[in-house]
């Protein structure tokens, strides 16, 4: 998914726009939260406050189109979790062509304010 990300800037907006419905980013931190276990569907849908089945399956499919979730058999169960190279692809292709010099880290002294102004300000 990095390369694509990276060729392909309609993968980061596929990805962004499934991240974009308050259902589909509540799933996602859920499987995120989850870690590499990942959440049978019962399991997302009690952290969902009981979410219909339908409704869920089709956000689940709209992420797991953007790659956002895998999933697994295990037993009669599918298994959702978190696609976290995906996840990372996309906090770096964001960093890397979006912010530009905008997502730098400010320098300390104007972090904090720097000492000369620190010291001139009237007490």
């Amino acid at each position: 998914m990095a390369d694509t990300l990276a060729r392909h800037p309609g993968g980061a907006a596929d990805a962004l726009a499934a991240l974009g419905h308050e259902a589909r980013l509540a799933i996602f931190r859920a499987l995120v939260r989850a870690g590499d276990e990942g959440l049978p569907v019962h399991q997302i849908q009690e952290r969902l406050d009981g979410m219909p089945r339908s409704t869920l399956a089709h956000h689940l499919q709209m992420l797991k189109r953007a790659g956002l979730v895998a999933q697994r058999k295990v037993g009669a169960e599918v298994v959702n979790h978190a696609d976290f190279g995906t996840m990372r692809a996309l906090v770096a292709y964001l960093t890397e062509e979006c912010c530009v010099d905008a997502c730098a880290p400010a320098p300390r002294a104007a972090a904090r304010g720097s000492r000369a102004e620190v010291e001139q300000t009237p007490g």
